[in-house]
Protein backbone atom coordinates (compact mmCIF):
# COMPACT_ATOMS: atom_id res chain seq x y z
CA UNK A 1 0.00 0.00 0.00
CA UNK A 2 1.38 3.57 -0.93
CA UNK A 3 2.13 6.02 1.48
CA UNK A 4 -0.74 8.03 0.34
CA UNK A 5 -3.28 5.05 0.44
CA UNK A 6 -2.30 4.38 4.10
CA UNK A 7 -2.68 7.70 5.16
CA UNK A 8 -6.38 7.77 4.00
CA UNK A 9 -7.28 4.73 5.55
CA UNK A 10 -5.77 5.69 8.58
CA UNK A 11 -7.87 9.30 8.34
CA UNK A 12 -10.95 6.90 7.90
CA UNK A 13 -9.98 5.04 11.01
CA UNK A 14 -9.41 8.31 12.83
CA UNK A 15 -13.29 9.43 11.73
CA UNK A 16 -14.90 6.30 12.11
CA UNK A 17 -13.31 5.78 15.53
CA UNK A 18 -14.64 9.69 16.93
CA UNK A 19 -17.85 9.32 15.76
CA UNK A 20 -18.29 5.47 17.43
CA UNK A 21 -16.89 7.07 20.83
CA UNK A 22 -19.19 10.19 20.38
CA UNK A 23 -22.23 7.93 19.79
CA UNK A 24 -21.15 6.05 23.50
CA UNK A 25 -20.47 9.03 25.63
CA UNK A 26 -22.59 11.93 24.24
CA UNK A 27 -25.02 13.13 26.42
CA UNK A 28 -27.19 16.36 26.50
CA UNK A 29 -26.93 18.93 29.08
CA UNK A 30 -29.76 21.45 30.19
CA UNK A 31 -33.18 20.98 30.51
CA UNK A 32 -35.93 19.05 27.92
CA UNK A 33 -37.71 21.39 26.31
CA UNK A 34 -41.60 20.31 26.91
CA UNK A 35 -44.39 22.23 25.44
CA UNK A 36 -46.63 24.42 27.73
CA UNK A 37 -50.09 22.50 28.94
CA UNK A 38 -53.15 23.77 26.76
CA UNK A 39 -55.56 25.79 28.90
CA UNK A 40 -58.77 24.23 31.19
CA UNK A 41 -60.61 27.33 30.82
CA UNK A 42 -64.27 26.13 29.05
CA UNK A 43 -64.99 29.78 27.76
CA UNK A 44 -63.93 33.15 27.05
CA UNK A 45 -66.06 35.60 28.93
CA UNK A 46 -68.79 35.38 31.53
CA UNK A 47 -70.99 37.02 29.46
CA UNK A 48 -73.99 35.05 28.57
CA UNK A 49 -74.09 36.38 24.48
CA UNK A 50 -77.36 36.35 23.97
CA UNK A 51 -77.24 38.37 20.50
CA UNK A 52 -75.08 35.45 19.42
CA UNK A 53 -77.21 32.18 21.06
CA UNK A 54 -78.21 29.69 19.10
CA UNK A 55 -81.21 30.43 16.85
CA UNK A 56 -79.93 34.53 16.28
CA UNK A 57 -78.98 36.00 13.50
CA UNK A 58 -75.82 36.08 13.65
CA UNK A 59 -74.21 33.00 15.67
CA UNK A 60 -70.82 31.99 16.83
CA UNK A 61 -70.31 27.66 16.70
CA UNK A 62 -67.21 25.68 17.92
CA UNK A 63 -67.63 22.73 15.70
CA UNK A 64 -67.18 25.45 12.63
CA UNK A 65 -64.50 24.92 11.11
CA UNK A 66 -62.24 27.88 9.92
CA UNK A 67 -61.91 27.97 6.08
CA UNK A 68 -58.82 27.72 4.38
CA UNK A 69 -58.81 31.45 3.38
CA UNK A 70 -60.44 33.42 6.29
CA UNK A 71 -61.25 36.35 4.86
CA UNK A 72 -64.00 34.65 2.56
CA UNK A 73 -66.31 34.18 5.11
CA UNK A 74 -66.96 38.07 4.49
CA UNK A 75 -68.42 37.40 0.74
CA UNK A 76 -66.70 39.78 -1.30
CA UNK A 77 -64.48 39.07 -4.27
CA UNK A 78 -63.14 42.20 -4.19
CA UNK A 79 -61.47 42.12 -0.57
CA UNK A 80 -59.90 38.64 -2.24
CA UNK A 81 -58.44 39.96 -4.76
CA UNK A 82 -57.15 42.99 -2.88
CA UNK A 83 -55.84 40.67 0.20
CA UNK A 84 -54.35 38.50 -2.54
CA UNK A 85 -52.40 41.33 -4.13
CA UNK A 86 -51.11 42.57 -0.19
CA UNK A 87 -49.78 38.86 0.41
CA UNK A 88 -47.73 39.19 -2.98
CA UNK A 89 -46.50 42.88 -2.54
CA UNK A 90 -46.36 43.63 0.91
CA UNK A 91 -42.63 44.49 2.14
CA UNK A 92 -42.85 43.52 5.58
CA UNK A 93 -44.00 40.15 4.11
CA UNK A 94 -40.97 40.21 1.53
CA UNK A 95 -38.78 40.49 4.77
CA UNK A 96 -40.37 37.84 7.13
CA UNK A 97 -40.10 35.58 4.01
CA UNK A 98 -35.96 36.31 3.76
CA UNK A 99 -35.61 36.59 7.65
CA UNK A 100 -37.34 32.84 7.82
CA UNK A 101 -34.61 32.02 4.76
CA UNK A 102 -32.35 33.46 7.17
CA UNK A 103 -33.01 30.80 10.15
CA UNK A 104 -33.79 28.13 7.83
CA UNK A 105 -29.48 28.75 6.79
CA UNK A 106 -28.39 29.04 10.07
CA UNK A 107 -29.98 26.29 11.06
CA UNK A 108 -28.24 24.14 8.40
CA UNK A 109 -24.97 25.77 9.75
CA UNK A 110 -25.60 24.46 13.26
CA UNK A 111 -26.53 20.74 11.93
CA UNK A 112 -23.11 20.98 10.14
CA UNK A 113 -21.07 20.97 13.13
CA UNK A 114 -22.20 18.04 14.07
CA UNK A 115 -20.00 16.23 11.71
CA UNK A 116 -16.40 15.88 10.67
CA UNK A 117 -14.80 18.82 8.74
CA UNK A 118 -12.13 18.20 5.96
CA UNK A 119 -10.49 21.22 4.09
CA UNK A 120 -7.72 20.74 1.21
CA UNK A 121 -4.79 22.69 2.44
CA UNK A 122 -1.77 23.24 0.38
CA UNK A 123 1.73 25.27 1.27
CA UNK A 124 4.90 25.97 -0.61
CA UNK A 125 7.46 27.34 1.54
CA UNK A 126 11.28 28.54 1.26
CA UNK A 127 13.04 28.35 4.67
CA UNK A 128 16.88 28.62 6.46
CA UNK A 129 17.51 27.67 9.85
CA UNK A 130 20.06 29.56 11.71
CA UNK A 131 23.09 27.73 12.82
CA UNK A 132 22.47 27.34 16.47
CA UNK A 133 18.79 25.57 16.11
CA UNK A 134 20.14 22.37 14.55
CA UNK A 135 23.68 22.51 16.41
CA UNK A 136 27.21 23.54 14.68
CA UNK A 137 27.38 19.69 13.37
CA UNK A 138 24.35 20.32 10.71
CA UNK A 139 24.40 23.35 8.32
CA UNK A 140 21.62 22.98 6.23
CA UNK A 141 21.79 25.45 3.03
CA UNK A 142 18.57 27.02 2.37
CA UNK A 143 15.34 24.77 0.82
CA UNK A 144 12.01 24.55 -0.29
CA UNK A 145 9.48 22.54 0.83
CA UNK A 146 5.58 21.91 -0.64
CA UNK A 147 2.70 20.19 0.35
CA UNK A 148 -0.64 18.99 -0.31
CA UNK A 149 -3.38 16.93 1.17
CA UNK A 150 -6.37 16.83 3.38
CA UNK A 151 -7.12 17.91 7.09
CA UNK A 152 -10.28 16.17 8.76
CA UNK A 153 -11.44 17.74 12.42
CA UNK A 154 -13.55 16.50 14.80
CA UNK A 155 -15.57 18.15 18.30
CA UNK A 156 -16.62 15.72 20.28
CA UNK A 157 -20.24 16.47 21.76
CA UNK A 158 -19.83 14.78 24.94
CA UNK A 159 -21.76 17.29 27.00
CA UNK A 160 -24.31 18.10 23.93
CA UNK A 161 -23.67 21.39 23.63
CA UNK A 162 -23.43 21.18 19.68
CA UNK A 163 -27.09 19.32 19.42
CA UNK A 164 -28.60 22.04 21.92
CA UNK A 165 -27.35 24.71 19.41
CA UNK A 166 -29.17 22.60 16.18
CA UNK A 167 -32.25 22.42 18.59
CA UNK A 168 -32.08 26.05 19.50
CA UNK A 169 -32.00 27.24 15.71
CA UNK A 170 -34.34 24.76 15.04
CA UNK A 171 -36.85 26.55 17.26
CA UNK A 172 -35.59 29.87 16.32
CA UNK A 173 -36.71 28.69 12.83
CA UNK A 174 -39.80 27.62 13.64
CA UNK A 175 -40.63 30.88 15.49
CA UNK A 176 -39.97 32.70 12.36
CA UNK A 177 -41.76 30.34 10.04
CA UNK A 178 -44.73 31.39 12.75
CA UNK A 179 -44.04 35.09 12.92
CA UNK A 180 -43.83 35.21 9.54
CA UNK A 181 -48.14 33.15 9.26
CA UNK A 182 -48.72 36.29 11.80
CA UNK A 183 -47.38 38.79 9.71
CA UNK A 184 -49.23 37.29 6.78
CA UNK A 185 -52.49 37.36 8.61
CA UNK A 186 -51.97 40.80 10.22
CA UNK A 187 -51.87 42.03 6.62
CA UNK A 188 -54.86 40.36 5.28
CA UNK A 189 -56.38 41.73 8.77
CA UNK A 190 -55.38 45.11 7.86
CA UNK A 191 -56.91 44.96 4.54
CA UNK A 192 -60.04 43.86 4.93
CA UNK A 193 -60.27 46.41 7.90
CA UNK A 194 -59.24 49.27 5.45
CA UNK A 195 -61.18 48.08 3.20
CA UNK A 196 -64.33 48.19 5.81
CA UNK A 197 -63.16 51.72 6.88
CA UNK A 198 -63.53 52.67 3.29
CA UNK A 199 -67.34 50.79 2.68
CA UNK A 200 -68.74 52.61 6.07
CA UNK A 201 -66.95 55.79 5.41
CA UNK A 202 -68.84 55.73 1.68
CA UNK A 203 -71.94 54.32 3.54
CA UNK A 204 -71.95 57.16 5.87
CA UNK A 205 -71.46 59.48 2.71
CA UNK A 206 -74.39 58.29 1.02
CA UNK A 207 -76.75 58.59 4.27
CA UNK A 208 -75.32 62.12 4.64
CA UNK A 209 -76.14 63.06 0.99
CA UNK A 210 -79.87 61.88 1.76
CA UNK A 211 -79.76 63.97 5.20
CA UNK A 212 -78.71 66.95 2.67
CA UNK A 213 -81.66 66.20 0.65
CA UNK A 214 -83.94 66.47 3.38
CA UNK A 215 -82.33 69.64 4.44
CA UNK A 216 -82.76 71.35 1.50
CA UNK A 217 -86.45 70.17 1.55
CA UNK A 218 -87.09 71.28 5.07
CA UNK A 219 -85.66 74.91 3.66
CA UNK A 220 -87.73 75.13 0.31
CA UNK A 221 -90.92 74.09 2.79
CA UNK A 222 -89.81 76.99 4.96
CA UNK A 223 -88.43 78.95 2.76
CA UNK A 224 -92.18 78.88 0.86
CA UNK A 225 -94.08 78.90 4.16
CA UNK A 226 -92.07 82.49 4.74
CA UNK A 227 -93.16 84.00 0.98
CA UNK A 228 -96.86 82.86 1.93
CA UNK A 229 -96.21 85.03 5.46
CA UNK A 230 -96.59 82.00 7.32
CA UNK A 231 -93.08 81.84 8.60
CA UNK A 232 -90.60 84.14 10.22
CA UNK A 233 -86.79 85.13 8.85
CA UNK A 234 -85.95 83.35 12.07
CA UNK A 235 -87.48 79.87 10.83
CA UNK A 236 -85.40 80.21 7.29
CA UNK A 237 -82.62 81.11 9.27
CA UNK A 238 -82.64 77.79 11.40
CA UNK A 239 -83.34 75.54 8.12
CA UNK A 240 -79.85 77.28 6.74
CA UNK A 241 -78.04 76.64 9.67
CA UNK A 242 -79.28 72.75 9.52
CA UNK A 243 -78.29 72.59 5.85
CA UNK A 244 -75.08 74.36 6.62
CA UNK A 245 -74.32 72.53 9.95
CA UNK A 246 -74.88 69.15 8.25
CA UNK A 247 -72.67 69.96 5.16
CA UNK A 248 -69.10 70.29 8.13
CA UNK A 249 -69.83 66.30 8.30
CA UNK A 250 -68.54 65.42 4.72
CA UNK A 251 -65.05 66.18 4.71
CA UNK A 252 -64.27 64.42 7.85
CA UNK A 253 -65.71 61.52 6.23
CA UNK A 254 -63.93 62.14 2.68
CA UNK A 255 -60.52 62.72 4.60
CA UNK A 256 -61.58 58.76 6.14
CA UNK A 257 -61.55 57.43 2.74
CA UNK A 258 -58.50 58.68 1.63
CA UNK A 259 -56.44 57.97 4.49
CA UNK A 260 -58.05 54.42 3.95
CA UNK A 261 -57.05 54.39 0.58
CA UNK A 262 -53.29 55.26 1.30
CA UNK A 263 -53.26 52.55 3.98
CA UNK A 264 -54.19 50.13 1.23
CA UNK A 265 -51.61 51.37 -1.19
CA UNK A 266 -48.52 50.48 1.93
CA UNK A 267 -50.15 47.20 2.28
CA UNK A 268 -50.19 47.02 -1.15
CA UNK A 269 -46.53 47.48 -1.22
CA UNK A 270 -47.41 50.74 -3.40
CA UNK A 271 -47.23 54.29 -3.36
CA UNK A 272 -50.58 56.37 -2.90
CA UNK A 273 -50.28 58.03 -6.33
CA UNK A 274 -50.13 55.18 -8.19
CA UNK A 275 -52.15 52.95 -6.73
CA UNK A 276 -56.12 52.80 -7.34
CA UNK A 277 -58.11 51.51 -4.13
CA UNK A 278 -61.04 49.57 -5.75
CA UNK A 279 -64.49 51.05 -4.25
CA UNK A 280 -65.23 48.88 -1.53
CA UNK A 281 -69.00 49.01 -0.66
CA UNK A 282 -71.01 47.60 2.09
CA UNK A 283 -73.00 46.02 0.22
CA UNK A 284 -69.71 43.78 -1.47
CA UNK A 285 -70.19 42.61 2.18
CA UNK A 286 -71.78 39.16 3.28
CA UNK A 287 -71.84 37.75 6.58
CA UNK A 288 -72.90 33.99 7.15
CA UNK A 289 -75.53 33.10 9.66
CA UNK A 290 -72.84 31.25 11.82
CA UNK A 291 -69.42 32.07 12.36
CA UNK A 292 -66.53 29.61 13.98
CA UNK A 293 -64.91 29.48 17.25
CA UNK A 294 -62.65 27.54 18.33
CA UNK A 295 -62.18 26.00 22.22
CA UNK A 296 -60.19 27.53 24.50
CA UNK A 297 -57.81 24.32 24.35
CA UNK A 298 -57.59 25.03 20.89
CA UNK A 299 -56.68 28.45 20.78
CA UNK A 300 -53.05 28.40 21.51
CA UNK A 301 -52.26 25.56 18.77
CA UNK A 302 -54.52 28.02 16.31
CA UNK A 303 -52.80 31.50 16.63
CA UNK A 304 -49.16 31.63 15.19
CA UNK A 305 -48.41 34.61 17.67
CA UNK A 306 -48.32 32.03 20.27
CA UNK A 307 -47.23 29.47 18.04
CA UNK A 308 -43.67 31.71 17.76
CA UNK A 309 -44.10 32.60 21.34
CA UNK A 310 -44.09 28.75 22.48
CA UNK A 311 -40.79 28.49 19.36
CA UNK A 312 -39.16 31.19 21.42
CA UNK A 313 -39.43 29.50 24.62
CA UNK A 314 -38.05 26.19 23.21
CA UNK A 315 -34.86 28.18 21.68
CA UNK A 316 -34.47 29.61 25.16
CA UNK A 317 -34.47 26.60 26.64
CA UNK A 318 -32.08 25.34 24.64
CA UNK A 319 -30.01 27.97 25.14
CA UNK A 320 -29.54 27.19 28.77
CA UNK A 321 -28.29 23.46 27.51
CA UNK A 322 -25.67 25.51 25.62
CA UNK A 323 -24.09 27.35 28.41
CA UNK A 324 -24.14 24.43 30.82
CA UNK A 325 -22.31 22.28 28.05
CA UNK A 326 -20.10 25.13 28.19
CA UNK A 327 -19.23 24.56 31.76
CA UNK A 328 -17.59 20.62 30.62
CA UNK A 329 -14.09 20.33 28.86
CA UNK A 330 -14.06 20.00 25.25
CA UNK A 331 -12.39 17.49 23.50
CA UNK A 332 -11.49 17.13 20.08
CA UNK A 333 -9.84 15.23 16.89
CA UNK A 334 -7.92 16.37 14.21
CA UNK A 335 -6.00 14.17 11.46
CA UNK A 336 -3.97 15.44 8.08
CA UNK A 337 -2.59 13.42 5.63
CA UNK A 338 -0.96 15.25 2.80
CA UNK A 339 2.17 14.83 0.33
CA UNK A 340 5.31 16.66 0.86
CA UNK A 341 8.36 17.22 -1.32
CA UNK A 342 11.07 19.51 -1.82
CA UNK A 343 11.11 19.84 -5.62
CA UNK A 344 7.21 20.84 -6.79
CA UNK A 345 7.42 18.29 -9.40
CA UNK A 346 8.28 15.16 -7.37
CA UNK A 347 5.62 16.34 -4.93
CA UNK A 348 2.92 13.04 -6.53
CA UNK A 349 6.14 10.75 -6.34
CA UNK A 350 5.35 7.10 -4.15
CA UNK A 351 6.83 7.64 -1.07
CA UNK A 352 6.06 10.92 -0.29
CA UNK A 353 2.78 10.84 2.04
CA UNK A 354 2.54 11.95 5.39
CA UNK A 355 0.12 12.20 8.28
CA UNK A 356 -0.30 13.53 11.53
CA UNK A 357 -2.89 12.56 14.39
CA UNK A 358 -4.18 15.48 17.21
CA UNK A 359 -6.05 15.51 20.17
CA UNK A 360 -6.94 18.07 22.59
CA UNK A 361 -8.65 18.74 25.12
CA UNK A 362 -9.56 22.22 26.83
CA UNK A 363 -11.62 22.54 30.34
CA UNK A 364 -12.81 25.76 31.94
CA UNK A 365 -10.36 26.59 35.13
CA UNK A 366 -10.19 30.18 35.87
CA UNK A 367 -13.05 32.38 33.98
CA UNK A 368 -13.95 34.30 37.77
CA UNK A 369 -17.88 32.58 37.42
CA UNK A 370 -18.50 34.05 34.06
CA UNK A 371 -19.47 30.02 32.79
CA UNK A 372 -21.67 30.02 35.09
CA UNK A 373 -22.99 33.66 35.23
CA UNK A 374 -23.97 32.80 31.31
CA UNK A 375 -25.79 29.29 32.81
CA UNK A 376 -28.04 31.53 35.03
CA UNK A 377 -28.58 34.66 32.45
CA UNK A 378 -29.69 31.62 30.19
CA UNK A 379 -32.29 30.38 33.01
CA UNK A 380 -33.38 33.75 33.96
CA UNK A 381 -34.09 34.47 29.63
CA UNK A 382 -35.91 31.03 29.67
CA UNK A 383 -37.93 32.23 32.74
CA UNK A 384 -38.27 35.77 30.57
CA UNK A 385 -39.48 33.48 27.73
CA UNK A 386 -41.95 31.52 29.57
CA UNK A 387 -43.63 34.81 30.75
CA UNK A 388 -43.76 36.31 27.04
CA UNK A 389 -45.87 33.24 26.29
CA UNK A 390 -48.36 33.20 28.88
CA UNK A 391 -48.60 36.84 28.49
CA UNK A 392 -49.24 36.36 24.89
CA UNK A 393 -51.97 33.49 26.01
CA UNK A 394 -53.73 35.71 28.16
CA UNK A 395 -53.54 38.52 25.49
CA UNK A 396 -55.45 36.18 23.22
CA UNK A 397 -58.25 35.28 25.13
CA UNK A 398 -58.37 38.59 26.32
CA UNK A 399 -59.07 39.93 22.31
CA UNK A 400 -61.43 37.41 21.61
CA UNK A 401 -63.17 38.09 24.88
CA UNK A 402 -63.44 41.65 23.84
CA UNK A 403 -64.51 40.94 20.04
CA UNK A 404 -67.25 37.87 21.19
CA UNK A 405 -68.92 41.17 23.32
CA UNK A 406 -68.34 43.65 20.59
CA UNK A 407 -70.33 41.39 18.15
CA UNK A 408 -72.99 40.69 20.90
CA UNK A 409 -73.83 44.23 21.46
CA UNK A 410 -73.58 45.20 17.68
CA UNK A 411 -76.06 42.58 17.16
CA UNK A 412 -78.16 44.72 19.49
CA UNK A 413 -77.59 48.43 18.56
CA UNK A 414 -77.88 47.15 15.18
CA UNK A 415 -81.79 45.90 16.30
CA UNK A 416 -82.28 49.19 17.90
CA UNK A 417 -81.02 51.24 14.99
CA UNK A 418 -83.36 49.87 12.59
CA UNK A 419 -85.75 50.63 14.99
CA UNK A 420 -84.95 54.15 15.91
CA UNK A 421 -84.10 55.10 11.75
CA UNK A 422 -88.16 53.66 10.81
CA UNK A 423 -89.62 55.13 13.55
CA UNK A 424 -87.78 58.49 13.24
CA UNK A 425 -88.53 58.37 9.52
CA UNK A 426 -92.63 58.34 10.00
CA UNK A 427 -91.87 60.77 12.73
CA UNK A 428 -90.71 63.16 10.13
CA UNK A 429 -92.98 62.46 7.77
CA UNK A 430 -95.47 62.94 9.93
CA UNK A 431 -94.69 66.70 11.44
CA UNK A 432 -93.67 67.71 8.05
CA UNK A 433 -97.23 67.23 7.26
CA UNK A 434 -98.31 69.02 10.63
CA UNK A 435 -96.11 71.92 9.74
CA UNK A 436 -97.54 71.98 6.21
CA UNK A 437 -101.09 72.50 8.00
CA UNK A 438 -99.42 74.75 10.14
CA UNK A 439 -99.99 72.76 13.31
CA UNK A 440 -96.09 72.92 14.15
CA UNK A 441 -93.25 75.19 13.58
CA UNK A 442 -90.06 74.56 12.07
CA UNK A 443 -88.33 73.39 15.24
CA UNK A 444 -90.52 70.60 15.73
CA UNK A 445 -89.75 69.90 11.79
CA UNK A 446 -85.78 70.50 12.32
CA UNK A 447 -85.61 68.01 15.42
CA UNK A 448 -87.45 65.64 13.93
CA UNK A 449 -85.08 65.68 11.17
CA UNK A 450 -82.24 65.62 13.17
CA UNK A 451 -83.47 62.44 15.24
CA UNK A 452 -83.61 61.00 11.69
CA UNK A 453 -80.46 61.89 10.62
CA UNK A 454 -78.74 60.23 13.69
CA UNK A 455 -80.81 57.19 13.24
CA UNK A 456 -79.58 56.71 9.95
CA UNK A 457 -75.79 57.93 10.21
CA UNK A 458 -76.14 55.30 13.18
CA UNK A 459 -77.48 52.41 11.49
CA UNK A 460 -74.85 52.59 8.52
CA UNK A 461 -72.39 52.88 11.49
CA UNK A 462 -73.48 50.09 13.19
CA UNK A 463 -73.34 48.12 9.89
CA UNK A 464 -69.74 48.95 9.65
CA UNK A 465 -68.59 48.49 12.95
CA UNK A 466 -70.41 44.73 13.02
CA UNK A 467 -68.19 43.84 10.00
CA UNK A 468 -64.64 45.05 11.66
CA UNK A 469 -65.90 43.11 15.12
CA UNK A 470 -66.00 40.18 12.95
CA UNK A 471 -62.69 40.69 11.79
CA UNK A 472 -61.35 40.89 14.72
CA UNK A 473 -63.19 38.29 15.69
CA UNK A 474 -61.48 35.89 13.00
CA UNK A 475 -58.08 37.29 13.62
CA UNK A 476 -58.20 36.44 17.32
CA UNK A 477 -58.90 33.24 16.53
CA UNK A 478 -55.93 32.55 14.46
CA UNK A 479 -57.26 33.07 11.17
CA UNK A 480 -55.73 30.73 8.42
CA UNK A 481 -53.87 32.33 5.95
CA UNK A 482 -52.03 29.35 3.41
CA UNK A 483 -50.68 32.02 0.97
CA UNK A 484 -48.17 32.72 3.94
CA UNK A 485 -45.45 31.38 2.69
CA UNK A 486 -45.36 33.30 -0.12
CA UNK A 487 -43.51 33.17 -3.83
CA UNK A 488 -40.77 35.77 -2.72
CA UNK A 489 -37.44 35.55 -3.28
CA UNK A 490 -36.78 34.86 0.37
CA UNK A 491 -39.12 31.90 0.50
CA UNK A 492 -37.12 28.55 0.74
CA UNK A 493 -38.28 24.92 1.74
CA UNK A 494 -38.23 24.69 5.36
CA UNK A 495 -34.59 22.66 6.55
CA UNK A 496 -34.48 19.38 7.03
CA UNK A 497 -31.90 19.66 9.82
CA UNK A 498 -32.56 17.56 13.28
CA UNK A 499 -30.74 17.88 16.09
Amino acid sequence: MSSWNRSRASCKLTVAGALSLSALCGCMSGPNFTPPPATIDTAYTRAQLPQLAQGSELTVVTSLPMPAQWWTLLGSPKLDDAIRAALQGNRDLSAARARLAQAQELTRVANAALYPQMDLSAMAARQKYGAAFLGPEFKLPAFNSFSIGPNVSYAFDFAGGRHRTVEQQLALEQSQQQQLQAAALAVSGNVAMQALAIASAQAQLEALEHVLSDDQRNLQLVQGAFDAGSATRVDVLNAQSQLANDQTLLPPLRRQVALARHALALLMGSTPGNFTAPDFRLSDFHLPAALPLAVPSELAHRRPDIQASEAQLHAATAAVGVAAANLYPQVSLSATASLQANVLSQIFSIGNGGYGLTGSLTAPLLNHGALRARERAAVDAMHAALADYQQSLLAAFSQVADSLEALDHDQELLGSEQAALETSTQSLALTRESYSAGNSGVLQVLDAQRQNQEARLGLVRVQGQRYQDTVQLLLALGGSVPEAAGEGEGARTASSAQP
